[in-house]
């Protein structure tokens, strides 16, 4: 095992660790930074970027930093459900037993949100993969945002998806919702120099706080990852598996090369 061979404490570049402890590239940061924006203005807002470049991982951030007695947090998480699914489970998470006819689950999330107003919560409904929703389900999103004549939005809504969804929502049947969008936010790739500090810093958290990475190991998984993280973390594990295969104290341009033909392979 790599672990013991690298004298780490535990697995390193895996996606399962505290919001406390993730990396805080300029991207991401500005991205939390204008979802604290969204979220106290409730607006609505589009989160945007490509597969793996860490979404989900900005939406847990920003959920971190929620207070319990201050925030609910709605997150939908499967579009294939379509509008009437969304609805069901936006209802159930908000603590009301959904209906069956459409109309009454359309009655029942409107009262279950001004419920949560009422009680003077800060409301955040978050739609994930939501360029995965056909123009139906986002619309009925979007008139669960009208109230009071545009004049008072009640809670907060953040679509977060893959860049068609930007192009989705250019569609004329879409461009009420398109227009009520407050914020854009688009997380972007990691440069060299975030992937250089990004790799050293999961190695940090597990246990290694010396260069285990060349420099030419560190510019070739930039190179062969795009700058996208979850990239990044399989070419490193990758590469440390080969390099304990190898036997080799130092992870290399080499090792990284045996690494990524590995991947390809596949």
């Amino acid at each position: 095992m790599f672990e013991s061979y690298y004298g780490f404490s535990k697995t390193p570049f895996s996606p399962e660790i505290p919001a406390s402890a993730v990396f805080g590239h300029e991207s991401l940061s500005e991205a939390l930074a204008r979802l604290s924006y969204a979220v106290e203005r409730r607006l609505i807002c589009l989160l945007t970027g490509e597969v793996g470049v860490g979404k989900s991982l900005a939406l847990r951030s920003m959920a971190s930093n929620f207070e319990p007695a201050r925030h609910t947090l709605v997150y939908l998480s499967n579009p294939a459900t379509g509008a009437r699914g969304l609805l069901t489970d936006l209802v159930g998470d908000l603590d009301q037993c959904p209906g069956f006819f459409h109309t009454k689950l359309i009655r029942q999330a409107r009262d279950a949100i001004e419920a949560e107003v009422a009680r003077g919560k800060c409301l955040v409904i978050v739609v994930d993969e939501a360029h995965l929703l056909q123009p139906s389900a986002l619309e009925e999103i979007r008139l669960l945002t009208n109230s009071q004549m545009d004049s008072s939005p009640k809670f907060s809504l953040i679509l977060s998806g893959q860049p068609p969804l930007l192009r989705r929502l250019k569609f004329s049947t879409l461009k009420a919702l398109e227009q009520r969008v407050g914020l854009r936010i688009r997380l972007k790739p990691l440069n060299m120099e975030d992937v250089a500090g990004y790799i050293r810093h999961h190695l940090q958290l597990a246990g290694r706080s010396d260069n285990l990475f060349s420099d030419d190991a560190i510019h070739m998984i930039h190179k062969a990852s795009g700058g996208i993280p979850r990239e990044v973390n399989n070419l490193s594990i990758q590469a440390l598996i080969a390099g304990c295969i190898e036997k080799k104290a130092i992870i290399d341009e080499s090792t990284v090369r045996r690494a990524i033909a590995e991947i390809e392979s596949d």
